[in-house]
């Protein structure tokens, strides 16, 4: 995917475990993409662990979650934030690593905050499916506050919750069964692109409607990957304004089981400044 002049480039990834993921194809794939704002999820590292496998050349901001091998998500970039957050407002998940904001000064003299974020998987009956609930509320609450506060909001990453029928190949087995597609956290995602609150899917609006996926998760159990039997769970959310200046959207689907660094494939977006 060529980049025009002026576009800025936003890729995210929930890389599965940053060391794993380094010791497969990742440092190809990030010299290969010329991304300007790079998010990550599950990164499951120190902090030092990152910044000595990144290397030079990026600005890196990184939750940490207080379980080791858990969670953590970063934002990477190529200008430096002019301001950052570590979580998302709520102390109960002050240590989670699974939200942080960056503000970025863009060439037209607004704001750019960009999130990396990363909902819990969930699992029902369980308190694992309570946190994933009380996070998207607070989800509620924090997505206007931004909007009301940036120029520019996007918010990228693993969000692990399919949107619609589209969004997951299998979706009469899972439709009420598995977390992920409950129509109790389905609502949610009908809030954040609805009018009240107002972000924009931009993969979905790339794609169009009445697309199946583009998918970004596959199991690695069985033949999910070779039958794309996916799920679109990675999304990048942006406010009116940023939505309209996307320009492109690809999956970076690996070309075989073998060559993925992770279980998710990389969401990579362009706008046009």
């Amino acid at each position: 995917m060529s980049k025009n002049a002026g576009a800025v480039r936003v890729a995210s990834v929930n890389v599965n475990g940053i060391r794993a993921a380094y010791k497969r194809n990742m440092p190809d794939w990030i010299d290969a993409r010329d991304a300007d704002i790079l998010c990550l999820q599950e990164v499951r590292a120190p902090d030092a662990i990152l910044r000595e496998l990144i290397g030079e050349g990026w600005f890196i901001l990184h939750a940490e979650a207080k379980d080791k091998g858990r969670a953590g998500v970063a934002v990477l970039s190529r200008a430096e934030p002019t301001a950052v957050r570590e979580h998302i407002g709520e102390e109960y998940f002050a240590q989670s690593g699974r939200w942080v904001e960056a503000d970025f000064t863009m060439a037209d003299g607004s704001t750019l905050c960009v999130v990396s974020a990363y909902v819990h998987s969930g699992e029902l009956n369980t308190q694992k499916q309570e946190d994933k609930y009380r996070f998207l509320e607070r989800m509620n609450v924090r997505l206007v506050e931004l909007k009301n506060e940036k120029d520019h909001v996007l918010v990228v990453g693993d969000l692990n919750v399919v949107h619609t029928h589209k969004d997951i190949k299998n979706w009469k087995p899972n439709h009420n069964k598995r977390a992920g597609v409950m129509d109790e956290e389905i609502a949610y995602f009908d809030g954040f692109f609805g009018p009240q609150i107002g972000y924009t899917d931009v993969a979905r609006q790339l794609a169009g409607p009445e697309a199946q996926g583009p998918y970004t998760w596959w199991s690695f159990r069985g033949q999910a990957f070779d039958n794309d039997a996916g799920w679109r769970i990675d999304y990048q959310m942006a406010t009116a304004d940023l939505a309209a200046k996307a320009i492109k959207s690809h999956v970076d689907r690996a070309s075989a089981y073998d060559l993925r660094f992770s279980d998710h494939a990389p969401l990579v977006v362009d706008y046009q400044f």
